[in-house]
């Protein structure tokens, strides 16, 4: 069976969204074997404004490569997840950051909340990695493009020398991303939304 899935992943300028975008990217199409399409727009600001990057994963021919009907949105800021969510599509998901979207959308879709900044701070010891922490989850949410293919292309992407970090906060949002699915509901209004609280402070920062 065919398939077309619509990542849309915003936030502010300086968040890493793009390399976010060109990992998935790169992963479905480098090493999963799909087709996939990578595009990204910003704010007003360079840095601070509300930004996204938006990829799309098939089997088949991508004929725009531009997100309208999303299938997985991430927002990891209120001005985002406001100026973005009106294309999340019926039955999809909504991935936040707990700490920063807490005005939550209504709407018939799926909402994950987890701390994102807050795991790559205290888990990992690095805000910078807040992006690797999101395509954990992403990455698990979506079910779309396999774990071994995410992990070769941060390794192919990520500056020399910090693939190990980029990979840990990868799998720290993997672990929140199943923790999140052991607490989900599927139902409109407020109780569609599931949270994951904890954090676990790191043994070392070294």
């Amino acid at each position: 069976m065919s398939f077309h899935y619509e990542i849309r992943l915003s936030g502010s300028g300086g968040q890493g969204l793009v390399l976010a975008g060109h990992i998935l990217a790169e992963a479905a199409a480098l090493y999963d074997g799909n087709n996939a399409t990578q595009s990204q727009s910003y704010g007003p600001e360079a840095r601070g404004g509300a930004s996204r990057s938006e990829v799309i994963i098939s089997d088949g021919d991508i004929d725009y490569p531009k997100a309208t009907n999303v299938d997985l949105m991430l927002a990891l800021t209120q001005q985002a997840c406001n100026k973005y969510v009106a294309d999340l599509r019926r039955g999809g998901i909504l991935l936040v950051d707990a700490e920063e979207v807490t005005n939550l959308p209504h709407g018939d879709y799926k909402i994950y909340a987890a701390p994102i900044t807050k795991i790559a701070e205290l888990e990992v010891g690095k805000k910078v990695v807040t992006n690797m922490v999101a395509l954990g989850l992403i990455t698990e949410l979506s079910q779309v493009v396999t774990t071994t293919a995410v992990e070769q292309a941060i390794r192919k992407r990520v500056p020399k020398g910090t693939e190990e970090i980029n990979l840990k906060a990868f799998h720290k949002g993997r672990a929140a991303a199943l923790k999140l699915q052991n607490n989900s509901f599927n139902s409109n209004g407020a109780e569609n939304v599931s949270f994951v609280s904890e954090v676990e402070a790191p043994v070392s920062l070294e």
